[in-house]
């Protein structure tokens, strides 16, 4: 068995006790509990982190640095995972917030269905953060995440790089994520008027379901067909998909010769960048989105109110959310040790050992 996968089990196990604890609870006992922390001083500000999957590498990342920094402010954190179900997430929601956490910070399964945590929270007077994805239709207090609308630029602008001219593909992720949608239109503001001269025709534009590698791979094996292999770039919205276009490229000997983008800089797609069959990831840097978010939750639990100033609002189809939106960053094969090791998110042993 390996290490990710024991991570992934015990992100699992972790939703079955969240299940189990909730599903003892009566109407009774959750509002006597709601107010009640499960910790020796109640003065301490105590916040929940509920990620949608540790089923990807990035969020490990994620967890822990989130995690530490609370607990550095003096705070106490509680990580829970719902392994992309929007059913456990609301459970877990419902089990944090009965054992009397003041802020909720969300990274949603489903954009539309995590307004579904806002409104239970809300009912307890505890606040929400939208974590990197932003939860939509809902009274959302704070999001804070990278421009990305400027990731999909990224994307395209480093693709049309290297091919100008030609057959490309958009490989997208997960619709119900709306990040998936902000990473697809910026991608398209750059290919579209490449498109309407008649230099980029678009074979295929799709989404990926679940952010799923193999969902991204079959789809790939069934455009190859459909163009008889006349495919020219491929843009990948981060690097589980690009694993999977590339495994189908690798099928049909384009591995390497067909240009695709990534993102995340997860040390499988980094690797890809040294070996050669991935032009490009989008690195955002986790240290700096996960102790901003850890700071802004701090400050709300202990203060119900933030001071660290919010650069913008996002509308998420109900509300002007105040936002905190961060810079990505391109990454490719020559920048890789100026960025990502620079910044210590990978070693260099990590990358580039045999």
């Amino acid at each position: 068995m390996t290490v990710f996968y024991k991570k992934a089990m015990i992100g699992l196990l972790l939703s079955i006790v969240a299940l189990v604890g909730t599903a003892c609870s009566t109407t009774e006992t959750s509002s006597k509990q709601a107010s009640v922390k499960l910790i020796q001083d109640e003065s301490v500000p105590y916040i929940g982190f509920l990620l949608d999957t540790l089923e990807e590498e990035r969020w490990y990342k994620d967890k822990q640095l989130f995690e530490d920094h609370v607990k550095s402010l003096g705070g106490q954190v509680k990580t829970l995972a719902a392994n992309g179900s929007d059913a456990v997430q609301l459970v877990q929601a419902q089990l944090l917030i009965e054992e009397g956490v003041d802020v909720l910070v969300v990274v949603p399964h489903n954009a539309e269905e995590g307004a579904k945590i806002v409104e239970l929270a809300h009912k307890h007077k505890v606040k929400v953060i939208s974590y990197d994805r932003l939860i939509t239709k809902s009274d959302l207090d704070y999001y804070i995440s990278f421009d990305n609308k400027k990731v999909g630029v990224q994307q395209a602008t480093e693709i049309v790089k290297h091919i100008p001219k030609g057959n490309f593909v958009y490989i997208g992720g997960a619709e119900t994520d709306h990040n998936a949608v902000l990473f697809r239109e910026g991608a398209l503001s750059v290919l579209q008027p490449l498109i309407d001269k008649g230099d980029i025709t678009l074979l295929a534009d799709q989404y990926t379901d679940e952010w799923n590698p193999k969902n991204a791979e079959n789809n790939m094996k069934t455009i190859l067909t459909k163009a008889n292999n006349k495919v020219d770039a491929v843009i990948a919205a981060n690097d589980g998909t690009a694993g999977g276009v590339i495994n189908a490229l690798s099928d049909v000997g384009l591995a390497g010769k067909v240009p695709v983008s990534g993102q995340d800089a997860e040390l499988d797609g980094v690797k890809r960048l040294v070996a050669g069959t991935q032009t490009m990831t989008v690195y955002k840097p986790i240290p700096v989105i996960a102790t901003q978010a850890a700071e802004m939750a701090y400050q709300i639990a202990k203060d119900k109110t933030i001071t660290t100033d919010t650069d913008t609002t996002i509308n998420n189809q109900k509300t002007d959310v105040p936002t905190i939106l961060l810079e990505p960053m391109p990454v490719t094969k020559e920048t890789i040790k100026s960025t990502i090791v620079k910044d210590g998110y990978l070693t260099e042993k990590e990358i580039y050992r045999k």
